[in-house]
């Protein structure tokens, strides 16, 4: 289909009447060569979806699709509440009106059937209303189990009942203990002219990748902990061994 482009950004703004990130936007490949520069993505596609989760909270997103993302995935930012609002006050440069922004990977066994082993479920619920209330965006990205799919997801987690923890599985099954890169969703805020956000996380690291690749996170504020019998070694080992702010207090 045809490209659609769609103008978002206002002048002087980050971003080009077509949405597009300017073509000097700084943000390079996380595994790719030193100082390697992709081009730009660019918005292909806009459109309303209602929302509603299993408990009966109900919104509604503005869903963005792209070209030009450096792995060639389907990924989605989906915008909340006033999000140009939002955006406006970015440009302004005023801090409390930056962009609210949740990156959220994707989770079928969490997200779609509620499994209990995780809180990815729980998070990408409380990201919406959070983002619905206060005007940002949901950064879906496809990549399942720290980046290595759906079913060496289920494998990792065979070997986590044979006492594995999560990284020391995804590292017997040959992979690293967190595959996922941040730099396509640099370049989705970069093509909706953001380029500074206020960061809804408990991973460190995506605000790592982010400033490193041109999304400066002016503010980050922790998400909830959503702490249950089923997933709280999991959480922990997140905790101990790769530093998520997530404050475990008594199981529920």
């Amino acid at each position: 289909m045809p490209e659609q482009r769609l103008t978002i950004a206002g002048p002087g703004s980050e971003a080009d009447a077509t949405g597009t990130a300017p073509a000097g936007s700084a943000y390079s490949r996380r595994s790719g060569p030193a100082g390697s520069v992709p081009a730009p993505a660019a918005v292909r596609t806009r459109v309303r979806i209602p929302l509603r989760f299993a408990d009966g909270f109900a919104t509604t997103a503005d869903a963005f699709t792209f070209s030009g993302l450096v792995d060639h995935k389907e990924h989605l930012l989906l915008g909340l509440g006033d999000w140009q609002g939002a955006l406006l006050g970015a440009r302004a440069r005023a801090r409390a009106m930056a962009p609210f922004v949740r990156p959220h990977s994707e989770c079928m066994t969490g997200d779609v059937m509620g499994s209990q082993r995780c809180d990815c479920g729980p998070q990408l619920r409380e990201a919406a209303e959070r983002l619905a209330d206060q005007g940002g965006f949901l950064l879906y990205l496809r990549q399942e189990g720290r980046g290595i799919r759906l079913y060496e997801k289920l494998d990792a987690y065979s070997l986590q009942d044979r006492g594995l923890d999560t990284y020391a599985a995804n590292g017997a099954l040959g992979h690293g203990e967190d595959e996922r890169d941040y730099q396509t969703a640099a370049q989705m805020l970069l093509a909706v002219g953001v380029d500074r956000i206020r960061l809804l996380r408990n991973n460190p690291d995506k605000a790592l990748q982010l400033e490193a690749n041109g999304v400066a996170a002016a503010e980050r504020v922790p998400a909830l902990v959503h702490l249950s019998s089923s997933n709280a070694r999991h959480l922990t080992t997140k905790r101990d061994h790769t530093g998520h702010t997530i404050d475990l207090g008594p199981l529920p």
